[in-house]
């Protein structure tokens, strides 16, 4: 492994094309969550066929990519099922889940801006909770309760009242029992064992069984995401997002071992991308050899090489200020600070990135699951314009404009102007009318 992984190491000065080569890295990150063209393709017909056929066209990519036989009819998961599912669960694990939904929604309350603002000047802003949403949740190849609650959650404390789940039937038949006892915990009646291109489809457009949704938010593989984004304008969308990754930033104080047990806890999301950038060779080469021995001590240790090999980087620098600087370009979902005192310091420098961990306790499995914030962030270098889902997702904003007569005096002959030098002498009109004594 070590000859095959070697390729993995980048130092600059020794490595010759250096920033080419990291640039190509980042290129193919970026790139990672986006289809072929005759993909991209088949994601439309697919969305077309849902809008012609609906119920009957959902069926039938539900046997074909889920190998799974469902008619209108049991599409939805029932109240007994949900309640079953939250009867025989772990009880350990629930109560981890209830500490961990309680931590979300205090986040979500805490950073909440939905309230109606006073008015100044005329002119004020009225918040609304989007109506109803859909929520996309994986089922692929682990069960993902944590995006049950890093999505809903949220969206609750906005306010929206209708949350509709859709998940693939990859579990006998059906949605893991674990994300249906989540479900059931944040009191969502409407979850289908549904999944793909098909669920975004009719959750977008709406079929005779699944009422549409104005938003679509949630994880999911290049056919989830290039299906969100076929439909963006129809609904809104949180982000598409890829492959998850994980920047750390280390130096010379930090931990290898913590630095690898990182890099691999993304790595093993197959697929799933981990970085170092750090300015000591002396780490990069001893987080290496820890990342040699440990993913074999993984469960997922074959799915994990091939990441570590195709999707993952050590890049050591000259300075810290070139990893800095490489590191919001490389604008990553998650970025880790490990750098010891100098941590804090080096995170107030960070301008691009999903979310921050600052110092060697702080994992990005502790924002995966408990601490607060949503887990649901940009991904692919889209930190630069995209930010974290958060219960401001949620509300719709509209402007409200109160102006009475003496103000509309006022301002009467600069608006009359404008909208003569627009050539717009209705526009002007509406207001000279009102100006007449």
């Amino acid at each position: 492994m070590k000859q095959d992984l070697q390729k993995i190491l980048l130092s600059q000065g020794i490595e010759k094309d250096f920033s080419g080569k990291l640039a190509g890295f980042r290129n193919k990150i970026i790139n990672a969550p986006l289809l072929k063209d005759e993909d991209c393709d088949k994601v439309r017909k697919i969305i077309k066929d849902v809008q012609r056929n609906q119920d009957k066209a959902v069926s039938e990519y539900t046997k074909k990519f889920d190998n799974t036989e469902l008619n209108p009819d049991t599409f939805k998961i029932t109240q007994r099922e949900l309640d079953a599912a939250h009867k025989n669960i772990d009880k350990e694990l629930l109560a981890s889940m209830k500490k961990s939904i309680h931590n979300v929604r205090q986040y979500q309350k805490q950073i909440f801006i939905g309230k109606n603002k006073k008015f100044i000047n005329g002119t004020g802003i009225k918040y609304t909770p989007i109506e109803r949403i859909g929520i996309c949740v994986p089922g692929a190849s682990a069960p993902l309760p944590s995006t049950v609650i890093m999505t809903a959650v949220p969206a609750q404390v906005a306010g929206v009242k209708e949350i509709v789940i859709v998940s693939p039937p990859r579990y006998n038949g059906s949605i893991h029992p674990v994300i249906l006892a989540t479900c059931r915990e944040l009191g969502i009646k409407e979850v289908y064992r549904i999944g793909g291109v098909q669920a975004v489809a009719a959750l977008a457009y709406g079929t005779p069984s699944i009422n549409k949704v104005y938003k679509i938010v949630g994880p999911g593989n290049g056919w989830v995401q290039t299906a969100k984004k076929e439909v963006f304008g129809q609904v809104d969308i949180d982000s598409v997002a890829g492959p998850s990754e994980v920047l750390i930033v280390a130096d010379k104080n930090a931990n290898p071992a913590y630095v690898a047990a990182d890099m691999l806890s993304q790595a093993e999301h197959a697929p799933g991308s981990a970085v170092l950038f750090t300015d000591s060779q002396k780490l990069a080469n001893d987080v290496f050899e820890n990342l040699e021995q440990q993913y074999k001590n993984l469960l997922r240790a074959e799915e994990t090489l091939k990441c570590l090999l195709n999707f993952s980087l050590i890049a050591c620098f000259k300075n810290m200020d070139e990893v800095i600087r490489e590191a919001n370009n490389f604008a990553s979902e998650h970025l880790q600070i490990q750098c010891g005192k100098s941590s804090r310091k080096i995170a107030s420098q960070i301008k691009n990135a999903g979310a921050i961990f600052i110092g060697e306790h702080s994992p990005v499995a502790v924002g995966d699951y408990f601490a607060g914030p949503s887990h649901t962030l940009p991904t692919g270098a889209s930190a630069r314009f995209f930010s974290p889902l958060s219960s401001n997702d949620f509300v719709k904003s509209t402007s409200i404009i109160e102006y009475d007569k003496n103000m509309l005096t006022k301002s009467g002959n600069a608006i009359i102007r404008i909208a003569n030098a627009e050539g717009l002498d209705a526009h002007a009109n509406s207001v000279k009318i009102r100006l007449k004594k």
